[in-house]
């Protein structure tokens, strides 16, 4: 017969605190609800989800996602977690990684088509390249995996000419939210290498069919709850109690969480609200905003190839997803965009939008426009080394969101991967 010990009866009562119920909070709690600890999650929104959330829009009647969040085979992250709470059939995606792609100055078209395997024999096709390229032009991309901490995107592959306008700046400003002259380097390659690398299946583009909310959101907070965790809303973390070398209670306004020698904690928060918390930690506090267009159609949205996305240069717009009647519009890096008008920023890129679906220019249909002002960090050379990881100087605190040291950009896959690891980590440090 075995016995328990005491620190084994204590370590059994240890209770788990997640603060922030963003996706990197999402998946730090569902991973240690899975382990089968005891996990409590604390969000001050009254809804989970953070950035990547669905709501019921009155001007469109319909739900949308607050932006258009694209997931690719390579999110092997993100796949975990979907698996995990019983949705990876949730994702709509391509049978094979295509992206098309129309320069509205002159309406051409052309389709990037990556190749099985990992050999990247696509770039001696030019049926599948970009059109005005050589096969040659795609070896300075190489440059990335070797790039200096400093050095920017347009340090590696220059900043004119056809691959640039047509394949890296889009890259650039779909994954970092920044120029090829602002964007980092070292953050634009572990996503080549994930992607292009690894060949046409971990390049496909996936999007949630009911949307962000209903597909990734509520099933893992479903899960938690199911799996005896806790999940309270409208509680905003005001300060923490410590000692020397831990985190002794969580303050949320006038209620203070007095911690038990055992119970550990990972925050989960934005950047610029966890200085406020934790001012001696080093995070990246730039932002970069992304604004969203939802048109509502009086039919379905039908893209070339039957996509479900359309990269647009030229233009404001960069990119188009079909949503059913709604044709959703991503503009990236639009921190200039941002200050105009919903009107002004309604009618631009209305004008885009028919040039790219071939219609003749009407009045702007049913739309609501979405600016997102702080969307991700800067992600320029600067704020690389501002990025925390996931251990503090807290035995039982622990970090984790999108814009710490990931080594990925700030998107649905560095959140989750984040969320996972603190998971882990602590999971470790206290046994399963």
């Amino acid at each position: 017969m075995r016995y328990r010990t005491c620190s084994q009866r204590e370590e059994k009562l240890a209770m788990i605190h997640v603060v922030g119920a963003g996706m990197a909070g999402l998946a730090c709690a569902v991973e240690i609800s899975q382990a089968g600890r005891e996990v409590t999650l604390h969000e001050a929104a009254g809804q989970a989800g953070g950035r990547c959330r669905s709501f019921q829009d009155e001007i469109l009647d319909r739900l949308i996602d607050n932006g258009n969040h694209l997931i690719l085979g390579a999110n092997t992250a993100v796949f975990s977690y979907l698996a995990t709470i019983g949705r990876r059939t949730v994702l709509a995606g391509q049978q094979r990684a295509e992206f098309p792609f129309i320069d509205i100055t002159n309406g051409e078209y052309w389709t990037l088509r990556p190749n099985a395997g990992r050999l990247p024999w696509w770039i001696f096709s030019p049926s599948r390249r970009v059109p005005g390229s050589k096969w040659t032009d795609y070896l300075a991309g190489l440059k990335l995996a070797c790039a200096s901490e400093r050095a920017t995107i347009a340090d590696c592959v220059g900043q004119y000419g056809p691959i640039v306008e047509r394949l890296w700046e889009p890259l650039s400003v779909a994954v970092l939210n920044a120029s090829v002259e602002q964007g980092a380097a070292r953050l634009l390659w572990p996503v080549i290498r994930l992607t292009f690398g690894q060949g046409e299946a971990a390049c496909r583009a996936y999007i949630a069919k009911h949307g962000l909310g209903p597909d990734l959101v509520e099933p893992g907070v479903k899960f938690i709850h199911d799996n005896g965790g806790v999940v309270g809303f409208s509680r905003r973390l005001s300060g923490l109690k410590r000692s020397r070398t831990r985190i002794d209670a969580l303050e949320f306004g006038a209620e203070s969480l007095k911690l038990g020698p055992n119970d550990s904690v990972v925050l989960a928060l934005p950047a610029p609200n966890l200085v406020q918390i934790l001012p001696e930690i080093s995070a990246p506090l730039e932002t970069n905003a992304i604004v969203n267009a939802h048109f509502r159609l009086d039919h379905k949205v039908e893209l070339p190839g039957g996509n479900q996305l359309l990269g647009i240069v030229g233009g404001t717009a960069q990119w188009l997803f079909a949503r059913g009647d709604i044709a959703s519009v991503t503009v990236s890096a639009a921190d200039n965009l941002a200050q105009k008008s919903a009107e002004e920023i309604a009618d631009q890129l209305w004008r885009e939008v028919t040039i790219a679906l071939k219609k003749p220019l009407t009045p702007s249909p049913p739309v609501r426009i979405i600016k997102e002002k702080r969307a991700t960090f800067a992600q320029v050379p600067e704020s690389l080394k501002k990025r925390p990881p996931a251990r503090t100087a807290y035995k039982n605190l622990l970090l984790a969101g999108d814009w710490t040291a990931t080594g990925l950009p700030a998107t649905i896959e560095g959140a989750v991967r984040s969320g996972q690891h603190a998971a882990r980590l602590l999971l470790g440090q206290i046994g399963k």
